[in-house]
């Protein structure tokens, strides 16, 4: 296994004070490859991340890098191979935030720390590669989270390891530095062959940006694989213990609880078209029907989780006298017809539901 995988855990058991919290843990990477640990808040990521990087002793078990037992590596070793970004905030003084990506190089300066032209160079684009390049002469503890945290980044770049280890590295950034952030990990694990191992919380970036992912429920590793096998409809509410609302497997979204009662508005949905009037409505607490939906329209995992009654045919299927019929009476019951300005311009709806729009007096 040491050859086939640059890293790996054998009956790795982790834990507190000599208290076992999640056992037998075997994870699997390859050079390259991002693998995430997804879970629950509590649920032990951190822990096992902290074990990984031996900042806390495992209680059983070993983990091997690059052919080698970590535990065997000298410190100056593995700051050569792995590079750490946890969730603790630092507070250094009077340092730049220059000063800081700089102590990445501390494991090839030297005893005297005294970096050369080409150290000074892995800096400037280590910085570059993270867009922080304007924040070089800043004081680091004058910078938002979000700066710190791609300032630590580019530290951790500086360091020029073999595998990067982050404790949820996207908690501080918003929407486009998250993006950011995560490209430049996949661009470094297909340009430089970087294994990554992180935790997330996004489940949407979880799915995208994973080759493995490993999910972590309290006591174990209740599953591991590729996402493709990991995010499905039925395994993610169980992992997260779902109660209230639902996921989506093939659009990744979560969606608020559906309000119960009788229809009060009837929705003309389709080509997802009628999603935000659907989540509208589920905001002011009103219930709704929709339809007429093909089974693999845009809108219909959204109708499935928010409406109180959805009228659906198979995909490419036209929709029958019955279902139209149910259609009309459910449309005379309700006060109000609602219909998304942009429905009408759709040049692919189902048959029935262009009978509908002719017929139907609506409001858009």
């Amino acid at each position: 296994m040491s050859e086939e995988y640059y890293f790996h855990t054998e009956g790795l058991t982790v834990g507190y004070d000599g208290t076992p919290l999640i056992q037998d843990i075997c994870l699997r990477l390859r050079k390259g490859e991002i693998l995430t640990l997804i879970g629950p808040n509590g649920a032990g990521k951190t822990t096992i991340l902290k074990s990984l990087i031996r900042q806390l002793a495992p209680l059983a078990g070993t983990v091997f890098l690059d052919g080698r037992e970590l535990a065997s590596l000298s410190g100056h070793e593995l700051s050569t191979k792995m590079s750490v970004v946890l969730t603790e905030r630092v507070r250094p003084e009077m340092m730049t935030c220059e000063d800081v990506v700089a102590t990445g190089r501390y494991p090839y300066t030297g005893r005297f720390g005294v970096l050369t032209e080409q150290d000074r160079r892995i800096v400037q684009e280590s910085m570059d590669l993270v867009h922080i390049g304007d924040l070089a002469e800043r004081d680091f503890t004058r910078t938002s989270d979000g700066q710190k945290q791609r300032v630590m980044l580019a530290r951790a770049i500086c360091q020029e390891p073999e595998i990067l280890v982050l404790d949820e590295p996207t908690s501080f950034l918003d929407m486009k530095h998250k993006l950011e952030f995560l490209s430049i990990l996949q661009d470094m694990t297909r340009t430089r062959r970087l294994s990554v191992i992180l935790s997330l919380h996004e489940l949407d970036l979880a799915e995208r940006i994973s080759d493995q992912v490993a999910c972590v429920r309290g006591d174990r590793i209740a599953r591991f694989g590729p996402p493709e096998e990991i995010f499905t409809s039925g395994h993610i509410p169980e992992l997260f213990g779902l109660t209230v609302g639902s996921y989506d497997a093939r659009t990744g979204d979560v969606e608020l609880a559906a309000v119960q009662g009788e229809p009060q508005v009837f929705v003309l949905g389709g080509c997802g078209t009628a999603t935000p009037f659907y989540r509208r409505l589920q905001r002011e607490g009103t219930p709704f029907a929709t339809g007429i939906l093909w089974e693999n329209d845009l809108d219909y995992p959204a109708a499935k989780a928010l409406a109180s009654r959805v009228l659906s045919v198979p995909a490419f299927t036209e929709a029958g006298e019955d279902i139209l019929q149910e259609a009309r009476a459910l449309m005379e019951s309700c006060p109000q017809i609602l219909c998304p300005p942009k429905l009408v311009q759709q040049p692919h709806l189902p048959p029935g539901l262009r009978k509908l729009i002719r017929q139907s007096s609506v409001t858009e």
